[in-house]
């Protein structure tokens, strides 16, 4: 089986978004062929090269989103006439009609719109195939003309009607920005046409080249979705980033965007219950989702989680990287409760801040450990100690990531805004208890093996913090349950059987049927037998004379999809 794998800002450049996974998706499905798609977001990124690819990987096509190359095509007549109508609709169905400003893309007046959406797009893609490319359209003046028409129409909402020039330009370049795989040279038989199915690694743009191939070549689509793109562009869109025109225009292009892809997709594969209800509410059916949860190495963790009592009894541990919405400051609040119940507790902060934010946020944070805890010290003649430390790993107390948690009686998770908590997996692995705030996706990983509180609630979070301290039995039992979860569930060895299961299932219901051709350019009866979809790598000998291998394809250039009623048509000219 081919799979064409979509990825945007990650897979297969260094230290991309979703790389680890990915990666271990194509080392762990070694029976398949993978040809990766990649849109990277920066010059830093390509400049950082790739990482080392297996051998199941044939090949990898890049294209910049972070800049715009004209592609030299001068448009006819017919041709500019022909964007104008089909740009003219999709910013129509951006600025007009119920529901599209605010970028609500569910509910019952939603589908036409999402159909108007969706036929502007798909017409945009084609004449992008028919005349080579339209990044000269999308950011010509007749784009920007088309997008103020729609914005001044009689019907069109206020926030719309008072955009100005500035933001009419600002959503103009960010419309061009992201349908510049419009312009790509991926759909034809030389590239996601010849694929068996494509896998977008994130929604949003990442999943649009999938989108197309859909549309194309007949190519099914699978969408995994690990963290929602459209609740990332929703949080990025703040009333201090854009003016409220700006906002109103592209929420309303990332929620249509988002409402198509999950219609069209074969399948979705969000990571946790939290993404699939963002995908329920933009309209997928739920017949067609698949909850595939991370997968993470425990093998790491093993020694920590068949040890036990290497923990120091009274300390709390918490792992992750320094930023506001880990919400320290109430941590520090609630461990400063801790200690006037258990006066021998310990808090350890293991972590790295990210970026200056963090920086600055790790700084406050200190400073406010100094003022909750002054040193203490046992008499006047000894050296005092906090009762709070701030490590990073790689440092001699902290060496590496297993040790972090094997330190920890207890490990807590304080956030206020958290997606799928990597940390508390680690800790789960590790054989650890957990207290978390209930956020995100904490309570579906940690099911019934740890304690739960609400968010921004110190006493809440300190009062579960010490009845783990004084309850040592009750610390491991739970601890060995939520190791025994976390091997059941968060796995590389599940997510890759999942993923490996749903590739099956979809080739077998949605089948790409291709047109073989002679030498003569005659169709070719039963040119592609049932063994063409067997997932093992197998020769033989094809009634070309061509010989089959890697997984039963016929080398060669690939043949052209069809649909099924042209199958037919074919089969029976040539019989």
């Amino acid at each position: 089986m081919r799979i064409g794998l979509l990825t945007e800002g990650g897979y297969p450049y260094v230290g991309g978004d979703a790389g680890l996974w990915c990666d271990r998706l194509v080392r762990g499905l070694a029976q398949h062929e993978f040809d990766v798609y990649a849109l990277s977001r920066g010059r830093q990124q390509e400049a950082a090269g790739r990482s080392p690819l297996p051998p199941q990987v044939g090949r990898v096509r890049t294209a910049p989103l972070w800049k715009a190359e004209d592609d030299g095509v001068a448009h006819g007549r017919r041709a500019r006439r022909r964007f104008t109508e089909c740009y003219g609709e999709l910013v129509e169905a951006l600025s007009g009609g119920p529901g599209a400003a605010s970028g609500s893309a569910a509910g019952p007046g939603a589908a036409p719109q999402t159909d108007r959406f969706g036929n502007a797009l798909y017409g945009l893609a084609e004449l992008a195939r028919d005349e080579g490319g339209l990044v000269g359209a999308l950011r010509s003046d007749t784009a920007l003309r088309t997008l103020e028409r729609a914005c001044r129409a009689p019907g069109a909402p206020r926030t719309a009607r008072e955009a100005r020039v500035a933001d009419l330009l600002t959503v103009t370049a960010h419309l061009e920005r992201a349908l510049r795989p419009l312009s790509l040279d991926w759909y034809g038989d030389d590239g996601l046409g010849a694929a068996d199915l494509c896998h977008a690694t994130a929604g949003g743009t990442a999943a649009l080249p999938g989108l197309l191939a859909r549309h194309l070549c007949g190519v099914p689509l699978l969408v995994t979705e690990y963290g929602v793109q459209l609740r990332s562009h929703y949080l990025a869109l703040g009333p201090d980033t854009a003016a409220p025109a700006v906002r109103a225009l592209l929420a309303a292009f990332h929620g249509l965007l988002a409402t198509e892809v999950y219609r069209r997709a074969t399948f979705l594969t969000p990571g946790n219950a939290h993404a699939r209800r963002w995908q329920e509410r933009c309209g997928a059916d739920r017949a067609r989702i698949r909850t595939v949860h991370p997968g993470m190495d425990a093998s790491c963790f093993a020694e920590a989680g068949e040890s036990p009592d290497r923990a120091d009894p009274y300390t709390l541990g918490w792992v992750g990287r320094v930023e506001p919405a880990k919400d320290l400051v109430s941590l520090l609040h609630a461990f400063a409760e801790v200690r006037r119940e258990e006066p021998k507790a310990r808090l350890r902060i293991v972590g790295t801040p990210a970026g200056p934010e963090g920086e600055a946020y790790l700084g406050h944070c200190r400073v406010l450990a100094a003022q909750l805890f002054p040193d203490e010290a046992e008499g006047v003649h000894a050296v005092g100690d906090n009762p709070v430390s701030f490590e990073e790993i790689g440092g001699p107390e902290v060496p590496t990531l297993p040790d972090a948690y094997a330190g920890a009686a207890v490990v807590v998770l304080s956030s206020v805004v958290e997606g799928f908590p990597n940390t508390l997996v680690e800790a789960m692995f590790s054989g650890r208890v957990t207290v978390s705030t209930d956020v995100g996706a904490v309570v579906e990983v940690i099911g019934g093996t740890g304690l739960v509180v609400p968010p921004r609630n110190p006493r809440a979070l300190a009062e579960a913090c010490v009845a783990l301290l004084r309850d040592p039995e009750r610390r491991e039992r739970l601890g060995a349950a939520a190791r025994a979860r976390a091997l059941e569930l968060f796995t590389v060895e599940q997510n890759i059987a999942a993923f490996n299961g749903i590739y099956l299932e979809i080739v077998s219901r949605c089948p790409v049927r291709r047109i073989a051709l002679d030498e003569t350019g005659d169709p070719l009866p039963f040119a592609a037998p049932a063994e063409t979809h067997v997932p093992v790598h197998w020769t033989g000998t094809t009634a070309r004379g061509r010989t089959r291998e890697a997984s039963g394809r016929a080398s060669g250039d690939p043949v052209r999809a069809t649909s099924g009623a042209a199958w037919g048509a074919a089969s029976e000219g040539a019989l």
